[in-house]
């Protein structure tokens, strides 16, 4: 057998389809002139080496070779490539081409898989006649240096000229416009700035500002505000005429990026840096007014936190303040996660619902309570050993909750002080809970028991109820354990004991 090796033809004729890429340094001097003569430079290349057909010349302009991102250019000629529009690509160097090690061999390989080679004049290598792993490793770790100490010198300029107090920034907050380096007010953006502001200090929470700004179709520069883009603009010291420098810092390894300066690097305060579009009195009003509703919202201070659920959604209903009222909404729906159809509800109809629910079950209590807490007895059939101490505990338990609604009641007309009432108030419940620790155990865990025992305390606090009162915050915890926010403003409240009751604000 006779095997003839046939040897590839070679179209003489046939031109190689060139690219060129070139990309100017953003630490470049002349970067247009530069640009433009690279363009020219790589446009008489082709026409001297008459083998090539020059297809485009791709250009990325003063953009940072760090990494891939950003890089429209060098992004459409690999794609390019892809569509096999391109033999051969011809760069200066391989910093030009990339400056990440690991970035460029990936680039290399797949150039290699579609059949295009890489020229690197500076270095005179061509990807076509050596080892990708081979020709990459030391210029492309060197290149990988260059940047790195660019970006070193970059950071440490910055920090001498934070220090120096020469640095301003490098992009304006939301309000301002940047000029020769020098904040200027943003009349337009001000008003919105100064908007925000006043609707904090009248009470209003900041999704609510968030919703009222979208709703009035007041754009931010991102488009639509969210309840993190209120805050920024809440605790931004650019607004009254300060700057804290350095809140994010760079990180010193490739591939860069940005972080949060949690402590890692100095920061420096500027004040009186740029002209302020809020006075100081008014930024601190609202820092103060931040750490109040802080305080507020970590000791659960407000009777409906945690109590009120949407019926639909299963979340709670969270308070807002617009106009010094207070009303309660689905924190879901305020924050635009759901679609919930239930309402917001003032504050004071809430109250009011609770106290007409309270009267009529003391109307009708023995209709409906103390004919529930019978059977519930009757079925149990009490056959505790137990009993008699029980029992003795639940008297001392309802005397003490009648002390409990005698002491509010004295705060209430201001006969006790507030640091009495606490005093008294504290000593009280802390009885009630070693009671009814103490009950639980001989109770072995009795939930019928337990259901019972907590009607017939309900059924005490409804004997003392007076609904001619204003609404007692110590009444409502110790007699309700949920409300439920249903649709046409219908609350459905869970009382200790699980008893349940529907009452409509009107």
């Amino acid at each position: 057998m006779v095997v003839t090796e046939i040897q590839p033809s070679k179209n003489s004729d046939k031109k190689i389809r060139l690219a060129a890429y070139c990309r100017v340094s953003s630490d470049s001097s002349d970067q247009l002139n530069s640009f433009a003569t690279q363009i020219k430079y790589y446009t008489d290349y082709s026409k001297i080496h008459t083998e090539y057909e020059l297809v485009d010349i791709y250009a990325d302009e003063g953009i940072s070779g760090t990494s891939m991102k950003k890089r429209d250019e060098f992004k459409r000629l690999i794609k390019d490539c892809e569509k096999h529009k391109i033999d051969c690509i011809i760069t200066k160097s391989i910093s030009r081409f990339a400056r990440n090690t690991s970035d460029l061999l990936t680039v290399l390989r797949m150039l290699k898989a579609l059949g295009v080679r890489v020229y690197f004049e500076e270095q005179a290598l061509d990807s076509e006649k050596m080892n990708a792993e081979l020709f990459v490793t030391l210029p492309g770790l060197a290149a990988q240096q260059e940047s790195q100490n660019i970006s070193d010198n970059m950071r440490w300029s910055y920090r001498k000229r934070m220090e120096s107090g020469a640095f301003n920034t490098t992009y304006p907050a939301f309000g301002y416009r940047l000029s020769n380096n020098e904040l200027i007010v943003n009349e337009d953006e001000a008003k919105t700035v100064r908007t925000i502001f006043a609707l904090y200090l009248q009470g209003m929470g900041k999704q609510a500002i968030a919703n009222t700004l979208n709703e009035n179709q007041i754009p931010s520069r991102k488009g639509k505000w969210h309840c993190f883009t209120v805050d920024y603009v809440l605790n931004n010291e650019r607004y009254m005429g300060d700057a804290l420098l350095q809140k994010t810092y760079t990180t010193e390894a490739l591939p860069f990026a940005r972080k949060k300066n949690k402590g890692e690097c100095a920061k420096y305060y500027m004040e009186n840096s740029n002209v302020a579009i809020i006075s100081k009195e008014t930024f601190n009003a609202v820092k103060e007014l931040q750490k109040r509703r802080s305080v507020q919202h970590l000791t659960n201070s407000y009777p409906l936190s945690k109590i009120i659920k949407c019926s639909e959604c299963g979340h709670n209903y969270r308070r807002i303040v617009i106009n010094n009222k207070a009303y309660w909404g689905c924190s879901y729906k305020a924050s635009l996660k759901t679609d919930c159809t239930t309402q917001t509800l003032l504050e004071t109809d809430i109250y009011d619902a609770y106290i007409t629910m309270m009267s009529k079950l003391k109307r009708y209590k023995s209709e409906i309570l103390d004919n529930m807490i019978s059977q519930l007895e009757y079925i149990e059939n009490i056959s505790n050993p137990n009993q008699a101490t029980i029992s003795a505990i639940d008297k001392q338990i309802a005397d003490l909750s009648s002390q409990n609604i005698m002491v509010a009641r004295l705060r209430t007309r201001g006969i006790l002080s507030e640091s009495e009432y606490s005093k008294q108030t504290l000593e009280i419940n802390s009885k009630i809970s070693k009671l009814r620790s103490d009950r639980k155990v001989l109770l072995n865990d009795d939930s019928a028991e337990e259901t019972i025992s907590n009607l017939k305390h309900l059924s005490e606090i409804i004997d003392k109820f007076d609904y001619r009162e204003q609404f007692n915050e110590e009444i409502f915890s110790d007699t309700v354990e949920l409300i439920k926010a249903d649709y046409d403003h219908k609350l459905v409240f869970t009382l200790t004991g699980g008893l349940e009751l529907t009452e409509i604000i009107r």
